[in-house]
């Protein structure tokens, strides 16, 4: 499968897709990138003068290329109109603040996949190379009610 359909099956679009690329990706885990453009809306207020990028959208970026990226991948682009993907919980570390216009990458592993429930554990960096966050991240992939 292309990393370009894997990107194309996310079920997200702009203003809330955080896939720029994928760089590797096989049945034990993915890389991507994304670039946290300055003209985003969270940026206006968090914080006043000194924008930073919220936890809980590096978390989200986290999730989209490390978590529901393999998952497409381990389903082998098989999500069908009634599949739902959601987002079970997280347990993240921040290190460092992510700034406009940074350009990340996350590396996730999997923990497992079974029973249609994903759990990876996931990294990401910024162009230096440093630690931004790390965490585990786990969803699973039902039908619809």
């Amino acid at each position: 499968m292309k990393y370009t359909d894997i990107i194309a099956q996310l079920p997200y679009s702009e203003p809330f897709l955080f896939v720029d690329e994928l760089l590797q990706a096989d049945e034990n885990g993915v890389t991507g990138t994304f670039t946290f453009k300055e003209e985003m809306d969270f940026y206006k207020g968090h914080f006043k003068g000194n924008p930073v990028t919220p936890g809980v959208i590096l978390t989200e970026t986290m999730a989209q290329i490390g978590m529901v990226c393999l998952g497409i991948l381990l389903l082998d682009n098989d999500l069908k109109q009634d599949t739902v993907i959601a987002f079970t919980s997280a347990d993240m570390e921040f290190l460092k603040p992510v700034y406009p216009n940074e350009k990340v990458t996350v590396t996730s592993q999997k923990i497992f996949f079974r029973f249609g429930k994903l759990k990876c554990s996931a990294v990401m960096k910024n162009e230096a190379g440093q630690e931004v966050c790390r965490g585990t991240l786990a969803g699973m992939i039902t039908k619809k009610l």
